[in-house]
């Protein structure tokens, strides 16, 4: 019978450390994301933020570019 033992060793704190911020930071960066994406979609009925930030995404272009001709504008 061959001579077998198991050795156990503790993660060290470094690792474990590690471990808990990786969890903190993925979850923190969801959030984050979400957040951000609440912001947008509440501040995208004011003009400031369709006009410098939305219309300047690629994607979002069409959607929020402002397509009234002049004539109809009040201002």
């Amino acid at each position: 019978m061959a001579n077998t033992s198991l050795r156990y060793s503790s993660p060290s704190f470094v690792g474990h450390q590690l471990n808990v911020t990786k969890r903190l930071a993925s979850g923190l960066g969801i959030w984050a994301f979400g957040a951000g994406s609440a912001v947008f979609l509440l501040l995208s009925v004011t003009p400031l933020v369709r006009r410098e930030v939305l219309v300047k995404i690629p994607l979002l272009k069409n959607y929020y570019e402002d397509k009234t001709p002049a004539s109809d504008k009040p201002f």
